[in-house]
């Protein structure tokens, strides 16, 4: 379907990949992986056009349609929502509005040929039904019917984001090239993606940092890494183990080849000056000379080393929150919440957008009043809290974005030298000249690097969550997962990452329209006792 031979792409003296040469067929789903930075998103920007390659060529069918999830959903503010995700397939949308035209103008004309034309165009690309299939997707994707006939500007950002990701969907499309498509998804909402893209007859390419929907969703898995870009069969779980065994066995065949090398060194140098030796010592010398020995190269991948430790440890009980209501205007969106929180908690708080799972750290935190209720905290806590908006945190203050980042982060521990900050910073993966970065030209993910680090100083007994894995590599991921795991104090976070879930709580508390349920346990179990998967 797709294929790419002998592809490339630098930027400067950079090279993100060359030599590549690959073919996307039918029917498989590939998920494309590898570090910030390595060249995922520039890949599918090649793929469409939007961006030239270096070297080398792409080939694609030239009726084949591509669906490509775009980013720009203010040309679509005032447009009804179900006719924005209709404008997706494009032939079908520009046929239905041009026969609208046509009856509109019926009175004082009417081509006859060309409304026939346009209704056999119709009817065989089944466009009486293209407003159902949208309707189902939107509602696949959280957006109630109710709203299909507003127009976009009603929606939050995150909402419309997916009204776009409908759009492409609704095309129907030979190919589909997604830039992390859950972002802005709830748990339902990527569950539903999943089983479309299960029944998903085209050819997909993915790129995503969640371990679940890769596992869930990907036939092959495409790393990009190394300077080139290699496939992998099987999802990531598959990718992970088979990458590790292929590294270790070059590592392996290299040792065996430089252990031979020490041999056959080690004879010439013993035997170099006996004359009955000699032939055998030159045979040993030319031996060395025909062994190749592959030079490996470095991965671009960069593990991050979190670390949390709790100061001290908090009393039995860590947060009571008791009838907790709060309102924006006439939404709702907590009511009467009660919430008790024990030392030694990993509290993951789920539930779709819009329910007020981040209202309700806010509230815990100070951070919003609530409207009724009481939040109380225990004895001892040190609550540490991570924000979804990373950059309201980092500069809150008038001037603060232009502050350097070891300056930010030196103001948290001022007892502490600078070369105590700069280690801190290198954790972090944020090295050399890096640590003077100004806070406004932080990236997503090494705001959230930056939190992290802070926390680490700070050594809360309570760590507070909200999405942390958000613009965070798969690397980042697991290496923050690894941190919470090793830490003994308290948590209470709010993810839509399952693998995420899965991996760090043991109790779950879902927050619904009907109300709250509480489970003690992991994610798999409370899905097992709810029937789901």
């Amino acid at each position: 379907m797709i294929s790419i031979s002998n592809l490339a792409k630098h930027f400067g003296d950079q090279t993100l990949f060359e030599g590549v040469s690959l073919q996307f067929n039918r029917g498989e789903r590939y998920g494309i992986v590898g570090a910030n930075g390595c060249g995922k998103s520039t890949l599918l920007k090649i793929l469409t056009g939007e961006e030239g390659a270096s070297d080398g060529e792409v080939s694609i069918p030239k009726r084949a349609v591509l669906g490509v999830l775009g980013q720009d959903h203010f040309q679509y503010e005032d447009t009804r929502i179900l006719d924005v995700v209709m404008m997706g397939d494009a032939v079908l949308w520009e046929a239905m509005a041009e026969k609208e035209r046509i009856l509109a103008n019926a009175e004082t004309h009417f081509d006859g040929d060309r409304y026939a034309d346009l209704e056999e165009l119709i009817v065989q690309a089944d466009g009486y039904g293209l407003e159902a299939r949208a309707g189902e997707i939107l509602e696949g994707l959280g957006i109630a019917s109710a709203v299909h006939d507003q127009p976009l500007s009603t929606l939050s950002g995150g909402f419309k984001l997916r009204v776009l990701l409908a759009q492409t969907l609704a095309a129907e499309p030979d190919a589909l090239l997604l830039d992390e498509p859950t972002n802005h998804l709830d748990i339902l909402s990527i569950r539903w993606l999943e089983e479309f893209l299960a029944g998903y007859k085209g050819v997909a390419l993915l790129i995503s940092h969640d371990h679940r929907f890769l596992d869930n969703v990907a036939t092959q898995i495409v790393d990009v890494d190394y300077g080139t870009i290699k496939v992998y069969p099987g999802n990531y779980t598959h990718f992970v183990v088979a990458k590790r065994q292929e590294r270790e066995r070059r590592e392996a065949e290299i040792a065996k080849r430089e252990a031979e090398i020490a041999d056959h060194k080690a004879f010439v140098e013993r035997f170099r000056a006996k004359a009955t030796k000699a032939r055998q010592a030159q045979s040993k010398l030319k031996a060395i000379d025909r062994i190749e020995i592959e030079s490996l190269p470095e991965s671009s991948r960069r593990y991050p080393r979190f670390r949390f430790e709790q100061r001290r440890p908090s009393g039995k009980q860590v947060v009571e929150l008791i009838g907790i209501t709060k309102s924006y205007g006439d939404n709702l969106v907590l009511h009467d919440i009660d919430l008790t929180v024990h030392r030694g908690d990993r509290v993951a708080i789920i539930g779709p957008n819009g329910i007020g799972k981040s209202t309700l750290l806010k509230v815990m935190m100070g951070e919003v009043e609530p409207d009724d209720g009481l939040v109380e905290w225990g004895y001892e806590t040190h609550p540490g809290y991570v924000a979804q908006d990373h950059k309201t945190q980092l500069g809150g203050q008038p001037g603060a974005d232009r502050q350097s980042i070891d300056t930010w982060l030196h103001d948290c521990c001022p007892e502490q030298g600078i070369g105590f900050v700069k280690g801190a910073l290198g954790a972090v993966l944020f090295t050399g000249d890096e640590s003077q970065k100004k806070l406004s030209a932080l990236s997503g993910g090494e705001a959230a690097r930056l939190m992290f680090a802070r926390q680490a100083i700070e050594k809360p007994n309570v760590l507070v969550l909200d999405e942390p894995t958000n613009h965070l590599d798969l690397e980042a991921i697991e290496a923050l997962v690894e941190a919470i795991k090793a830490y003994d104090g308290t948590l209470i976070f709010v993810s839509h990452d399952r693998w995420f879930v899965n991996e760090l709580a043991n109790r779950i508390v879902e927050i619904s329209t009907d109300g709250v349920q509480d489970f003690a346990g992991r994610y798999d179990e409370y899905l097992a006792r709810a029937g789901a998967d």
